[in-house]
This record gives C-alpha cells, structure tokens and sequence, in this order.
C-alpha cells in the first residue's frame, strides 16, 4: 500500500495543474537562439515553437451530440499545435501551455 501512496505522490508533485475536459497541458519547447547558418538571435527576435511535451492530459470530451472525443496523444508525447493556439500560464516557475485537443496538429516521432 506505500508503494501506491509514493507513486501517486510523485505524480501530483510533478504536475499539480490536472487539465479539465479537451484540454492537455503542454511544457513549450526551447526557442531557437541560432540560425541555421549560425547567426545569434537576439531575445526579441527570437520566435516561440510551437511545440512541445504533453505534461498533463484532460478528461475525455463530450460533444453536444452525445458523441466522446478521448485524448488523442499522451503524457510524454512531442506535439505540434497551432501557433495562436492555447493560453500560456507560469506554474513551479515554468511556463506552460493549456492547448484544446482541436489546436493540436501533429505528434512528433
């Protein structure tokens, strides 16, 4: 029974944000400094990803029509998402992103 305590433990410590209904819950990727020639990227001039690792996963989502959406990728998963898509929030001094499972666009392999 303390193996099952410590597990859920580590889990809550790790993310304690848990996304509601059609929502994940994205860490942002790093954004590129250089170009790919090498030229150092001012701070301003540097663009965000979109995309990054799915940290959390929401409930399932139900439609109007009675019809259930599952998530359709995982914890740990690299996603591409729209690039106006999501809110960003700051959590454990990170920032994050809550993206809809309808603005995700591809699953990184």
């Amino acid at each position: 029974m303390s193996k099952v305590k410590k597990e859920s433990r580590v889990k809550s410590q790790e993310s304690r944000i848990k996304p509601l209904m059609g929502y994940i819950l994205v860490e942002p990727s790093e954004a590129e400094s250089r170009t790919a020639l090498g030229i150092i990227l001012p701070e301003s001039a540097q663009e965000k990803p979109a995309q990054g690792k799915v940290v959390a996963c929401g409930d399932e989502m139900v439609l109007e029509n009675g019809k259930v959406v599952k998530c359709p990728v995982s914890v740990g998963d690299k996603v591409v998402y729209k690039k106006w898509g999501g809110d960003e929030i700051k959590a454990d001094g990170r920032e994050l992103k809550l993206v809809k499972f309808d603005d995700l666009m591809a699953i990184l392999e």
